[in-house]
């Protein structure tokens, strides 16, 4: 439930959640406020920031989402830390709000759908989530200076707990309940190798046109068949790999984990034979040819290691579960997206 908890977190820049308006109503920005005034200054930056505009940026059957939601949400939760978006280029700007715009939409859905479901959160449990906070920083008192410091309230606070609070214990009825881990999910992910050995060569492409990379892949091509030939894999590594990370090394990377390397690198240096070379591997980063030296199977035994592998599973599950569920509700909602 932790690593829910968290998924939902960092999805985030901060607790809180809105009410969904049933009639769409805009929230405007007032002049002479704070907010109004920081959408101002962030329109210098980014022009259709400007309050008086209020462009809305995402659209649903139940509620419309603008600008200038987005930036009082930010302000009511990031206080005087607001000062930094100022100092924002353009582009990262335009991405912020966009990313929290699409964020702060699917919280609206889901609390709404939290609400539909009956679920409540008592104010005893949202004091001693409260003081659990607290108490990590010395009490009560002193939490309360450190919001103040940032420019931010208490209650505030206290109401972005409870609606947090609100949509966890929905998720958990709704996504978390329904996830099982099987004996054979179980004895499959035991039988996986954990980490893995591996020698790679690796060419360039970022920032080359498809002319340049056509020509890095014939080149790559040439290295591959040397070392199919049976040319020493760690001399042709060091020779023309372009890893700084690995190059002097022959391209050796050791015990390697799961989920530390790029995707497609992560499938060819667990699949391919022990002792073999890969086809030709693209990434973001280039062309790599590799060769698999060793992989490691668990110390553990399957008993040792049995509910750290359930616990594993079952997260993955969830995430995934918690993706498509998401997906589920914005197609619903019939929701939109606009560029800002």
């Amino acid at each position: 439930m932790k690593k829910l908890l968290i998924l939902i977190i960092v999805l985030t820049i901060v607790m809180i959640l809105w009410t969904c308006s049933p009639n769409k109503e805009e929230v405007s920005l007032k002049k002479g406020t704070s907010t109004y005034e920081l959408a101002k200054d962030l329109s210098e930056i980014v022009e259709s920031l400007d309050p008086d505009v209020n462009k809305v940026l995402i659209s649903t059957d139940h509620f419309d989402l603008s600008t200038g939601e987005i930036i009082r949400f930010m302000e009511e939760n990031l206080g005087s830390q607001t000062e930094q978006l100022k100092q924002m280029k353009a582009e990262n700007l335009r991405e912020y709000i966009q990313r929290n715009a699409r964020i702060l939409a699917d919280r609206k859905l889901l609390l709404a759908e939290a609400r539909d479901a009956d679920i409540s959160i008592t104010k005893q449990e949202v004091d001693q989530a409260v003081n659990a906070q607290a108490q990590s920083v010395g009490g009560i008192d002193q939490f309360k200076q450190g919001l103040q410091d940032r420019g931010l309230v208490i209650d505030t606070f206290r109401d972005n707990i409870q609606k947090e609070m609100l949509i966890q214990s929905f998720l958990d009825q709704k996504v978390s309940s329904t996830i099982t881990v099987t004996d054979d999910e179980i004895l499959s992910a035991y039988d996986t190798p954990k980490t893995v050995s591996v020698r790679h060569i690796l060419l360039l492409t970022e920032g080359k046109d498809e002319a340049e990379k056509q020509t890095v892949l014939e080149t790559m091509e040439d290295i591959r068949q040397k070392a199919l030939a049976g040319e020493d894999f760690a001399e042709l590594a060091k020779e023309f790999s372009e890893d700084p990370g690995s190059k002097d090394k022959g391209g050796l990377y050791e015990n390697v984990k799961r989920g530390v390397m790029v995707k497609p690198f992560e499938e060819a240096a667990f699949n391919v034979p022990e002792g073999e070379i890969s086809d030709i591997v693209e990434t973001r980063y280039g062309y790599h040819v590799i060769k698999v030296e060793e992989r490691q199977m668990r110390d553990q035994t399957l008993e040792e290691v049995r509910e750290e592998i359930r616990e594993k599973i079952k997260q993955t599950k969830i995430e995934q579960a918690f993706t498509q569920y998401m997906e589920q509700l914005r197609t619903q909602a019939n929701l939109q997206t606009f560029d800002l």
